[in-house]
Order: C-alpha cells, then structure tokens, then sequence
C-alpha cells in the first residue's frame, strides 16, 4: 500500500517529534548529577570519595564538630552538630568532601550549580567551594542557605558563589572540594543532607 505524500510527510512529522522527545527526556535525565545521596553502607560518596570532618581546632579555635550518617524521617542523610565558638579566632565547623582523589579536580562545566535537600535548626549555612587557585585554607568561593525544620531543596547557582579572600573567579571545571559549613557568629549547628547533587 502507498502512502498518500500528505499522509507520509504527517508520519515523518510525528517520528521526528517522537525521536525529539526521546532525545529530550534523555538530555534532562543528564542535567542532574548526584554526588551523593547517603544510601552506600560504606559512606561513600558517588564520587568514591568519604566525608571528612574539620573544625577551627586546626588553627587554635575550640570550636567541635560531628559529622554522623543517620535516619531522619526515613531519609538516609548526613547530619553535621556541633557548637560554633568564636576563641582564639575561631568559629567554624564543617564537613567536606573531595570530588577527586590525589587532589584531582572535577568538571562541572556542564552544570548551572549545586542542588542540596536539607532540613536544620533554621540556622543560616554555608557551601563552600575550594578549585586550585584556592591556595590557602581560610579561602574559598561561598554561598549561603538557610536550612528550617522541614525537608527542602536548595539550589545554588555558580553564579552565586562569591570569591573570599582571593581574586580569581570560581571556574566550576576545576571543583576540588565541596564544604557544608556552620561559621561565623556563635550558634549550635543542626545541618542535615539527604542528597546532593549538580544540576
């Protein structure tokens, strides 16, 4: 049987629509990459690489951190507490984690930011980038989120991130090291993190 020329061009015009929304789906699928989202029994992250803890201590401040992987409202998370103390030049605590191992970095080029779902105390946080023109350890590009009592999702776009104490400008196809940070005044940090992600 042949088809009619109007007939076979409203066929080509649907496969191309068809193969279109296929080709859509599957790009948006792409645009979300989650780096971790705290369900691998040996805490690792997506990346292969695991949390790490810091506080002011590591400069003579007295300020303590606990960084610990929990249950809350059936979400497996990561749960940074601690209190934030302002001695001896302190005041922060954070945990970090690296997108590399052996100080290698991670392109994010393709992504407009950072996509965290979180609930706390409704204390004001902090996301601080570290790339290799982040030479010393009081440098970093931040951006700021405030985390309340319910679960939700917070995105941070790149454009965000401000330079502190350093000049160069945040290039995201060099990311190094991703910090949830609790700093500044006095307070009790609640944080937690049941997925984290670029978008």
């Amino acid at each position: 049987m042949r088809l009619r020329p109007r007939n076979a061009i409203l066929i080509s015009f649907v496969l191309c629509c068809l193969i279109s929304a296929g080709a859509l789906s599957s790009l948006a699928a792409d645009t979300v990459m989650v780096i971790d989202d705290f369900k691998d029994p040996t805490q690792r992250s997506r990346v292969g690489t695991s949390w790490r803890g810091f506080s002011d201590r590591v400069m003579g401040g007295v300020s303590k951190e606990r960084v610990s992987f929990e249950s809350i409202d059936g979400r497996a998370c990561m749960r940074l507490t601690g209190d934030v103390r302002l001695e001896n030049n302190g005041g922060f605590i954070q945990a970090a984690l690296d997108l590399g191992t052996w100080g290698r970095t991670f392109d994010a080029a393709d992504y407009t930011g950072l996509r965290l779902t979180v609930r706390g105390n409704g204390e004001r946080y902090s996301v601080h980038l570290r790339t290799p023109d982040v030479t010393r350890p009081w440098q970093s590009y931040r951006a700021e989120f405030t985390a309340g009592p319910e679960w939700q999702t917070v995105e941070l776009p790149f454009a965000i991130f401000q330079p502190y104490r350093l000049n160069a400008p945040l290039d995201p196809s060099r990311l190094r090291r991703i910090g949830l940070v609790a700093i500044g005044r006095e307070f009790t940090a609640d944080l937690a993190v049941c997925e984290l992600a670029f978008y």
